[in-house]
């Protein structure tokens, strides 16, 4: 059995382009490693834009054996 834990991680602002940049990047890294440490493991990953663009988000998901 195993539970799960959902997290929203929000991309910085963006003004011209809705691509990831380094920043972005790092931010995620950071989350997954700690995550990990924590016996967290990375299930899926959607990006959810907003409806003018300008700042979107990660959907994530963790699980981990109960009791870990």
């Amino acid at each position: 059995m195993y539970e799960y834990k959902t997290e929203i991680v929000f991309t910085e602002t963006k003004w011209f382009s809705d691509k990831a940049n380094k920043s972005d990047v790092d931010k995620f890294d950071q989350i997954i490693n700690e995550k990990d440490a924590a016996g967290w493991e990375l299930v899926t990953y959607s990006y959810m834009a907003t409806s003018v663009q300008v700042r979107g988000a990660l959907l994530v998901t963790f699980r981990r054996k109960k009791g870990s």
